[in-house]
């Protein structure tokens, strides 16, 4: 590496690297202690042998990372009287010896400190045909700045944002902070050879300062690899990116995120340690109090007459028990499909049948093989009739929303770094939503609390109704979720399906294999149900409720079954966030 210090001068006032100072438009700045750090209920336990999986450091090819969670304090805006806009900046602490910094880290105050970036160290690589390459790690040639705040009294503190001028070759994946106009010193944090690097893009705004003049503008976003399907390499460093202007074009951002080129997966769990992982973490799905459509499993719906249909034949086929006579293969081509049974069965499989319930598991890489999604679905046989909520007033619908068949799913996210609980993706209709494992309520232990939507079966965090439309308005789709004694527990009540990382040690059943759709397609006049519902509307009403149906999935307006999970995008993509 070259030298390791640069004499750095103090910033003329006014103008330091190329970059303005201004003043920040809102209260004074001051140093606050940290926000109160987060511990998931439980401790971790010691999780069984093999590979690399919660080891503390994984290997990426010619580098070396390593998870710090540890952080001191550099610079807080909390003395804004808005706690919910206040945002910490921290230092790692506890680096492990011969690992550098790659960056510093930010969080909102309003969630407890629960965040990490990685660290990294080169390894020597014996393959004699890369005995030429440039070492996978430099320090940077120099820092500019690109926003500062100048102390404003003794009670308060600067603050100076610096992105690092990387050697020829190399690319930054961080920026740095400090409380004084005084570049930091090169060897405090390290650039990493391009490519080992790999593209990533700005997704959330944690901190803005506007301006009426729009070069003085300043935000900070947090970063994510914009590959990051099942085969993405790009692995996320946990730190931020902070611009001047107003642009965040994904061309703009400077900073990269690391590459995974190890082909092994070493950090990956194993099949015993997936075992560890969901019975110390598996959730608890709990129905509405007043749910008719309850789940089952795949295997009870099909031994209780489920019937394959085959386009042009009009007598349906009788599914065997592991589905083994299911067509595998192929796209959603509208050649086959599966329906309830036609004889007097037929009202009994759609309520299901929750002791036979079960979450089908489907392990898998992301973010390089730094964390493992562990993606559980839900099985149940029919989608129940969707709710109408206009103001305080509440419309059952007959048909909307109806249809044969509904797999639903919930995602863990954990560090294989330590086997940590991370988050868990709570899938709704045709989106979804992250949540922290702070964020989280828990009903023993780690075992995180997911609550099943009334009819529709959507997942939820919390209790209560969620509006599928204008929550502003009031006026959209009920989705209503409540504890109950209705239950499946997934840490004990699953099926391991899929987890393709581990080859040949997981045979998938051959419905997992069916690409089409677990229902009929029934196109049905709801215009008829609508409008009943819109002509009864005051008429200040009627135009924002005729816009909101507007906009409502497709899929409320006639029955048609889903595709299964495979067939899903986030099967090998990452879930929509």
């Amino acid at each position: 590496m070259q030298e390791l210090r640069k004499d750095s001068a103090p910033a003329i006032n006014g103008e330091m690297g190329g970059s303005k100072f201004f003043r920040w438009n809102t209260n004074a700045m001051t140093l606050t202690f940290p926000p109160q750090t987060f511990s998931l209920p439980s401790p971790i336990p010691q999780w069984p042998q093999g590979q690399g999986f919660a080891s503390g450091v994984i290997n990426l090819g010619e580098i070396q990372v390593s998870q710090v969670t540890r952080f001191a304090i550099i610079w807080s805006s909390s003395a804004t009287t808005d706690t919910k806009n206040a945002v910490t900046f921290y230092r790692p602490v506890g680096v492990p010896d011969r690992f550098h910094i790659l960056g510093h880290y930010c969080q909102s105050d309003e969630k407890p400190l629960r965040g990490f970036v990685l660290v990294a160290k080169g390894v020597k690589i014996a393959d004699i045909h890369n005995q030429d390459k440039l070492p996978p790690m430099k320090f940077p040639l120099d820092f500019s700045l690109v926003w500062g705040e100048n102390r404003r009294s003794l009670e308060t503190l600067g603050v100076y944002f610096w992105v690092p001028e990387p050697p020829e070759g190399y690319k930054a994946l961080g920026c740095l902070v400090t409380t004084k106009p005084v570049k930091p010193f090169l060897d405090e944090m390290c650039c990493v050879r391009s490519d080992l690097t790999h593209e990533c893009e700005p997704y959330r705004q944690i901190l803005t300062a506007g301006s009426k003049i729009p070069e003085f503008s300043f935000q900070v976003w947090s970063l994510r690899p914009r590959d990051r399907g099942i085969l993405g390499k790009g692995v996320s460093v946990g730190t931020f990116f902070c611009s001047n202007g107003w642009s965040t074009m994904r061309e703009d951002v400077t900073v990269v995120c690391l590459k995974n080129l190890n082909p092994e997966m070493q950090a990956m769990p194993n099949l015993q340690q997936i075992h560890a992982l969901i019975k110390h973490y598996g959730p608890t799905l709990f129905f509405h109090p007043h749910e008719t459509y309850l789940p089952s499993s795949v295997e009870w719906f099909f031994n209780n007459g489920a019937l394959l249909y085959t386009k042009g034949v009009s007598a349906g086929e009788k599914i065997d028990a592991n589905g083994s006579n299911l067509p595998g293969g192929g796209t959603n081509d509208g050649q086959y499909w599966i329906d309830l049974p036609r004889d007097d069965k037929r009202e009994l499989v759609k309520r299901g049948d929750l002791k036979s319930a079960k979450l089908y598991v489907h392990v898998k890489p992301v973010f390089g093989g730094t964390f493992t999604d562990i993606a559980m679905w839900v099985f149940c046989p029919f989608n129940g009739p969707a709710t109408l909520k206009i103001g305080i007033k509440d419309i059952p619908l007959s048909k909307i929303g109806e249809h044969v068949g509904d797999w639903e799913h919930f995602t863990l996210r954990i560090s294989n770094f330590s086997g940590e609980l991370y988050s868990i993706y709570f899938s709704q209709h045709s989106g979804g939503e992250w949540v922290d494992a702070c964020d989280l309520e828990y009903v023993e232990g780690n075992k995180a609390i997911v609550y099943s939507s009334k009819s529709g079966h959507a997942s939820y965090p919390h209790a209560g109704t969620c509006i599928q439309g204008s929550a502003k308005l009031g006026i959209g789709i009920r989705n209503d979720a409540a504890r109950s004694n209705l239950y499946v527990d997934s840490s004990i009540h699953y099926e391991l399906v899929a987890a393709e990382y581990l080859e040949n040690e997981i045979t998938e059943p051959q419905w997992l294999q069916f690409m089409r759709e677990w229902g009929p397609k029934i196109v049905y006049d709801s215009k008829t149900e609508l409008d009943k519902v819109i002509n009864a509307l005051p008429r200040l009403l009627k135009y924002s409720v005729k816009g909101l149906f507007n906009k409502f999935p497709v899929e409320l307006y006639g029955e048609e079954g889903p595709t299964g999970p495979k067939e899903k995008n986030n099967w090998l993509q990452d879930e929509r966030w």
